[in-house]
């Protein structure tokens, strides 16, 4: 009878084969082992409504806001609306209920106009400018954008933009926004 040469048995799944790497699943077990240590698993109390009365101050739901204060690392500090998220389409005026729920924003509030209309700031809102136009290339958009924030000294990852169409969404990441959401969303979440 022969016997075959070849018989060999393999170690189970999770098994390193008796090969060490050089101790780098040591090193990542130890690391991560750390770094939960590390980072607490919940957050504060006092911290958590902080952020509620913050998210009901600019007129978001804490869901929203903390999901873009996770993403950036920065608080809000302004809201910057498109004319079209404002229905400023027609006409030069917005909605008497969009009016108020912005009245009562804690927060730098502006708007982009799009021609024909002429970027003059309407309370309650505080600063206006023009839109990008269509026929813009995109870093003239970009520049477009961050002109108006560095006028307002307000970083960008710190501007939430509010919009009602894709090209204003494109907006965000031209100017490497903090966020963008739709006038429904904005104005439809409780305050």
């Amino acid at each position: 009878m022969r016997q075959c040469a070849m018989t060999r048995t393999f170690p189970g799944i999770g098994h390193n084969s008796g090969q060490d790497f050089d101790g780098y699943t040591g090193r990542l077990h130890q690391w991560r082992k750390a770094r939960r240590a590390l980072i607490p698993n919940t957050i504060p109390v006092e911290v958590v409504r902080t952020r509620l009365r913050r998210a009901a101050a600019i007129g978001l739901d804490y869901g929203t806001y903390a999901s873009i204060r996770a993403g950036t690392g920065r608080d809000i500090a302004a809201l910057l609306f498109s004319s079209n998220a404002l229905g400023m389409i027609r006409q030069a005026e917005m909605d008497a209920t969009k009016s108020a729920k912005l009245a009562r924003v804690a927060a730098d509030r502006g708007v982009l106009v799009h021609r024909p209309w002429v970027a003059a700031a309407i309370p309650p809102l505080d600063f206006a400018a023009e839109a990008p136009l269509f026929t813009e290339s995109w870093s003239d958009m970009r520049a477009r954008l961050r002109t108006v924030l560095r006028d307002r000294n307000v970083p960008a990852d710190a501007v939430l933009l509010v919009g009602d169409t894709a090209f204003e969404a494109s907006w965000c990441a031209a100017l490497r926004a903090g966020g963008y959401l739709t006038s429904d969303r904005y104005f439809g979440a409780a305050p």
